[in-house]
């Protein structure tokens, strides 16, 4: 699950990180509102008005300005809110901007350019570690820098039986070429950081900037947290925080069903239990001369209704020009899956694309006699051939 900046920065904030200071806004009267409120907390002259959207790349798309009066604070806010932002991490669909954040300026007026570095932690699946990745190279994409300058990239791994070790943090500040206050600083920053990945079951913590203001002061000016949905359930405070409004209306459906599905760009969509056979579905589909237009596993309780819901999802894709079903009846049993294809012929009414059903394991033979007596326009497969072979000729 993502959290927008501002909801990075607060959780962030809660565990000790020195932030960059903001309120949220969703209307331009409600930006004016939080930049006096944001002056009088903070003394800052300033505002920064961000676009919040679960993407990076905001200020080159044109979803960051400054505003250096209450009237361009209503002026930006009214421009960037309900806006469709276009980044390199949204595609050319771009996203609609619903709120923005307004945060003080901390880039000090008549400064010399400040030290930015980049800061992330997340787990090295090859290693089984928490890892810190940084650089000095601040408010650059981190896949530039990796490119162009990799030597400028370092990494701490954290043995998970000592934590983060203190002489790890002032490693990470040294590295960075930081001193006196500011190297003690940064290892505070570094020290909460890491709790706060810890605690919060984070999949990814990254501050692209981290900043070190001419007073020697280290602070996050911006942030993008990935919660893992698998320890959501221990954090509902945290869980609470999820913005529908920023996921694909079908994987949000899908949810409410208990499916895994993931849309993809092909033209044959898929329905499997199981997420090996699922894989091993879209290769078939591939080598078939299809291309899958999506990942859809109902796993071991399917039933007819959540196979309903499954064909309904997977039908909403335009581009969708043929369904293959394929069941491996283990847990599940084909006859439930079979019934559950009649009812969303059913229900739907007329579906207009070939249907191509492969039932195996228990009740295969009482689901395929359920379908075969429907009357429905089903192609029935045994083999995994066989469903290939129907791909390429129906798609």
């Amino acid at each position: 699950m993502n959290l927008h900046e501002y909801q990075g920065k607060e959780l962030l904030k809660s565990f000790g990180v020195r932030i960059q200071e903001g309120i949220v806004a969703e209307t331009p009267d409600e930006a004016v509102e939080a930049a006096k409120k944001l002056q009088e907390q903070t003394g800052t002259g300033w505002w920064v008005v961000k676009a919040q959207i679960h993407a990076g790349g905001r200020g080159k798309g044109g979803g960051v300005k400054l505003a250096k009066s209450l009237d361009e604070v209503k002026e930006l806010a009214g421009k960037i809110i309900g806006m469709q932002l276009v980044t390199h991490q949204t595609g050319p669909e771009g996203k609609k901007v619903r709120k923005v954040l307004i945060a003080q300026d901390v880039y000090y007026p008549g400064e010399s350019e400040p030290d930015e570095f980049y800061m992330s932690v997340l787990l090295n699946r090859a290693t089984g570690r928490n890892t810190i990745m940084y650089s000095t190279e601040g408010g650059m994409d981190i896949e530039t820098v990796a490119e162009k300058t990799p030597h400028l990239i370092y990494k701490e791994e954290i043995d998970p039986k000592t934590g983060l070790l203190p002489f790890q943090a002032r490693k990470i500040a040294f590295n960075l070429g930081l001193e006196g206050n500011a190297f003690k600083e940064m290892t505070k920053f570094v020290t909460s950081l890491y709790k706060a990945y810890e605690a919060s079951d984070a999949s990814l913590f990254e501050i692209n900037p981290v900043l070190k203001t001419s007073d020697n002061k280290i602070l996050a000016v911006d942030s993008k947290v990935n919660l893992d949905d698998n320890a959501l359930f221990r954090h509902k405070d945290l869980a609470a925080m999820r913005d529908l409004t920023e996921e694909d209306p079908a994987e949000v459906e899908a949810g409410k069903y208990n499916l895994n599905f993931i849309k993809l760009d092909g033209n044959v969509g898929c329905m499997v239990n199981g997420a090996g056979l699922a894989m091993a579905t879209m290769d078939i589909i591939k080598m078939s001369g299809g291309s899958p237009a999506n990942f859809l596993d109902v796993g071991g309780t399917a039933n007819a209704e959540t196979v309903e819901a499954g064909f309904r999802i997977i039908l909403k894709d335009e581009n969708v020009k043929a369904i293959l079903l394929n069941i491996f009846g283990g847990i599940v049993r084909c006859d439930r899956v079979a019934q559950g294809v009649v009812d969303a012929y059913k229900s739907i009414g007329n579906i207009n694309i070939p249907v191509i059903v492969r039932l195996q394991g228990t009740n295969a033979e009482e689901g395929k006699e359920l379908i075969d007596s429907s009357g429905l326009k089903v192609h029935s497969a045994i083999t995994l051939r066989e469903a290939a072979d129907l791909v390429k000729q129906l798609v």
